[in-house]
């Protein structure tokens, strides 16, 4: 089935690397405007460059803290000025912020919040007035699978991917009507650049597909997902292909979390 973006724009946060990075380049692929969002205008530059070679549509690059309200706002100026309109948003910014309970301050926890969830209920709020106006839109919240099933040393990463999907779920019953689909996809083990940046920090002689092939050993599927292959589920998402789906939590990730 070929999923068709053309007339769309998209504006995908944590887009110039990983998951952010594949969600961007096959959406502009597929025909659709893209706003990549980050913060460091340098990764940033380099990850328009590789969109580009592959847009059927206009691509922007917006440096943007999303955990700051004062930019986030800036950067939706600048969105809606390079591109007019937004119809699809994907929450991708994020980090894997983990530790010990007592071990987390409030400054930490605050700051994961900000990053993963109140990035995405501030430029949800802004972008949701031209979705009811047209009646049409898509917002994808990328989340984890520990969002749905936590482990001890887990937060505080899984509790504010937990408060995403219950947003996602709220969104979903106001957006129904005016046909705003909202849906989250649930990232397991995908190979992305934070297992680069781990692999590199191992220091042994083992190279980096012999690093993923070990992790792939704890999944049902034997391997480690791909960024190419969580993409096309985000693109599908975002089309008309996926018309009645919404308010769900996809999975992405081999069968790995033990709840669905």
């Amino acid at each position: 089935m070929e999923i068709k973006l053309d007339g769309r724009a998209a504006v995908i946060t944590g887009g110039s690397k990983g998951l952010g990075l594949a969600i961007a380049t096959r959406m502009a692929a597929s025909g659709a405007d893209v706003a990549l969002l980050a913060r460091r205008p340098d990764v940033l530059e380099a990850a328009h460059a590789v969109v580009r070679t592959r847009a059927r549509g206009r691509v922007l690059a917006v440096s943007c803290d999303v955990s700051n309200p004062q930019e986030v706002a800036r950067a939706y100026g600048e969105v809606m000025a390079g591109l007019g309109r937004v119809d699809i948003l994907v929450n991708n910014a994020g980090t894997s912020q983990t530790g010990a309970f007592t071990t987390i301050t409030d400054e930490v926890w605050q700051a994961d919040l900000d990053l993963k969830l109140f990035a995405a209920i501030r430029l949800a709020r802004l972008i949701w007035p031209q979705m009811v106006e047209r009646r049409w839109g898509r917002i994808i919240n990328v989340l984890n699978i520990g969002a749905k099933a936590p482990k001890a040393g887990g937060a505080p990463t899984a509790v504010s991917r937990a408060a995403g999907m219950a947003l996602t779920k709220v969104l979903a019953g106001e957006g129904a009507s005016h046909n705003i689909l909202v849906n989250s996809l649930h990232v397991g083990l995908i190979e992305s650049d934070q297992w680069a940046r781990r692999h590199a920090q191992t220091q042994t002689n083992q190279s980096y597909d012999d690093f993923l092939a070990g992790m792939g050993t704890g999944i049902p599927m034997g391997r480690v997902g791909t960024a190419e292959e969580f993409a096309n589920v985000a693109c599908f998402l975002a089309s008309d292909a996926a018309g009645y789906v919404t308010g769900t939590a996809i999975n992405v990730d081999g069968n790995l979390s033990p709840v669905m």
